[in-house]
């Protein structure tokens, strides 16, 4: 199935309202911006997520757990089907990433 790949411009939050910010490697294939992939660095600030116990555990950065299966670029592409996990600083797992927006020029599997 095929959908709509994301890039350094496509708007990622975590479940608690944090912004994403990829950052690629790649430097030659775009749509609307560079095309990401696995294998880049995807890191979240603004997230206030607390513990039931009051200590702050935000969300810093994203693990993807899916990514496509037919487009790489230096590592398999991401897209609005892929499916990202959001971690604490001590690598917890904390929910998925929200994917709400992406380009629609080039799509992937």
């Amino acid at each position: 199935m095929s959908s709509h790949a994301l890039t350094t411009a496509s708007t990622l939050m975590c479940p608690h309202g944090g912004s994403v910010s990829a950052t690629t490697s790649n430097s030659r294939v775009k749509a609307d911006a560079y095309l990401v992939t696995q294998s880049d660095t995807f890191t979240i600030s603004g997230c206030a997520f607390t513990l039931p116990s009051g200590q702050p555990s935000p969300c810093t950065s994203v693990m993807w757990m899916m990514a496509d299966l037919r487009v790489t670029i230096g590592g398999p592409t991401l897209s609005e089907s892929s499916v990202g996990l959001c971690l604490s600083a001590a690598s917890v797992p904390q929910g998925p990433v929200s994917i709400s927006n992406t380009q629609s020029q080039v799509s992937t599997s």
